[in-house]
């Protein structure tokens, strides 16, 4: 890694210079300082990417110019210069945060080796770090797509609760993005250095999802051959989401509400109690009043859970954000597909803008991502975001015209169809549950469509 700014800083003139040389005939761009005064000025006007310091120097040692960098440049790799009798000095500035010390007189290849590594190291630190940001970007609430007034609202919410222990109930209809919520909410949060657990209640049958929340001892029923921890230990420190939360048993709920009040559980077959530390958030796209009226929600639990309420809007109340979106998902999947698509027609547009979407983001994201892959032009056009890409231009306002259930029907046989009726991916396309997508299979079955049970 050559061209990189190094700092040398040694009042001995001699070693100043021989280490300037020596750096420089590896390529790197050197400056100089002969004491820590000296040092911490450059260090204010200059980033540098590996600093050298002698230790033992008037005015100002090299412990005070290591503190001073770490401060104002905490990623940059700091080597200690020492005498040989100096050297618990050296190992206590590594302790504080120096990345290594070499000890005079200075080694030629020891120095090339250090130089080396520890610019390695350095660049490891930046792209990590640039990792994380990226990460945080991507998930965080900056991953909160458009500028409609209800998105607006909504990431106000979040950004107002984000650094707040509490509990979370998120609803809205399928595909409105649930659980990107959720994952903005702990990646905005000073929980997301720690795991963020998903558990879908849905998707598990009822006699495993104890055991999958809470763990189990050994022995605790047939086939648990060993001590197992559930979802709420490794979230323990972070958060847990709980998806399709009006799915949970009964019987579970009020195991739930336990966790959610006294913070403890018991793992199945275990009388030890055990302490976490977790936010929960849960997701359901019911009315969990009209489930309580039915005796299949427990009122406590709902209140227990609904601290802090956040509703998302459905695609049709947020048209706003339609364009953004889409410009969203024409990028990723132009990236993921090879195709260097970058416009979105007038006309195109304007059509996405007027559609029921009944399957909301989701439904919009892979209306685009399937444009994408049938565009034969680096532009988007109607024909491409069609609901069926071999739909005449002319025939295209006539979706407007179709009843919403309809549309609805039609998109989910369609991914169904895509997918060779794998209904568990065909559910995940689609931002449903399994058993969502059954009913509504089953329904459909009943209005004579042609669909193989399984």
């Amino acid at each position: 890694m050559t061209g990189s700014r190094v700092l040398v800083v040694d009042d001995e003139d001699l070693v100043r210079d021989f280490l300037a040389e020596a750096i420089r005939r590896l390529g790197h761009d050197v400056q100089t300082a002969e004491d820590g005064i000296q040092a911490e000025e450059l260090i204010n006007q200059t980033v540098f990417d590996l600093i050298f310091s002698d230790l033992n120097m008037p005015r100002k040692d090299g412990m005070a110019v290591l503190s001073h960098a770490m401060n104002r440049q905490p990623d940059v790799p700091f080597v200690i210069l020492t005498a040989f009798g100096s050297i618990e000095n050296a190992v206590e500035a590594i302790k504080i945060g120096a990345y290594d010390y070499l000890t005079k007189p200075i080694d030629l290849d020891l120095l090339k080796l250090t130089v080396s590594r520890a610019l390695q190291r350095g660049r490891l630190v930046l792209e990590n770090r640039q990792l994380r940001t990226h990460v945080e970007n991507e998930q965080g609430i900056q991953a909160l797509i458009g500028s409609s007034p209800a998105l607006r609202k909504l990431t106000e919410t979040l950004e107002l609760i984000a650094p707040q222990p509490v509990d979370v109930l998120v609803t809205g209809s399928s595909g409105t993005g649930k659980e990107l919520v959720a994952r903005a909410l702990h990646w905005s949060s000073p929980r997301h250095k720690n795991a963020f657990i998903k558990l879908n209640c849905a998707a598990l049958p009822e006699n495993l999802i104890e055991s999958e929340l809470f763990g189990h001892e050994k022995g605790a029923f047939t086939g648990a051959i060993k001590t197992r921890k559930g979802k709420f230990e490794a979230a323990n420190g972070g958060t847990i989401l709980l998806d399709e939360i009006s799915e949970m048993p009964q019987a579970l709920q009020a195991k739930l509400l336990r966790v959610l009040q006294e913070r403890e559980f018991d793992r199945v077959g275990s009388n030890e109690t055990i302490k976490i530390d977790v936010r929960v958030v849960a997701t359901t796209n019911r009315n969990l009043s009209e489930e309580i009226k039915e005796g299949r929600f427990r009122e406590d639990l709902f209140f227990r859970l609904n601290v802090v309420p956040l509703e998302i809007p459905p695609l049709s109340k947020r048209r706003d954000d339609i364009p953004s979106l889409a410009e969203h998902f024409l990028v990723r999947y132009g990236a993921r597909y090879g195709k260097d698509i970058k416009i979105i027609e007038d006309d195109a547009m304007d059509y996405l803008k007027t559609q029921p979407w009944p399957g909301n983001v989701r439904e919009l994201e892979n209306r685009i991502e399937r444009g994408v892959v049938l565009a034969r032009d680096l532009v988007l056009t109607l024909n491409d975001v069609t609901l069926d890409a071999t739909t005449p231009t002319a025939d295209a306002g006539s979706f407007g015209m179709i009843p919403l259930a309809e549309l609805e029907k039609r998109h989910i046989l369609t991914t169904l169809n895509e997918l060779n009726f794998n209904r568990t991916k065909t559910a995940d396309q689609l931002g449903i549950s399994i058993r969502t997508l059954r009913n509504k299979l089953n329904e459909y079955r009943d209005q004579g469509e042609d669909i193989p049970k399984g």
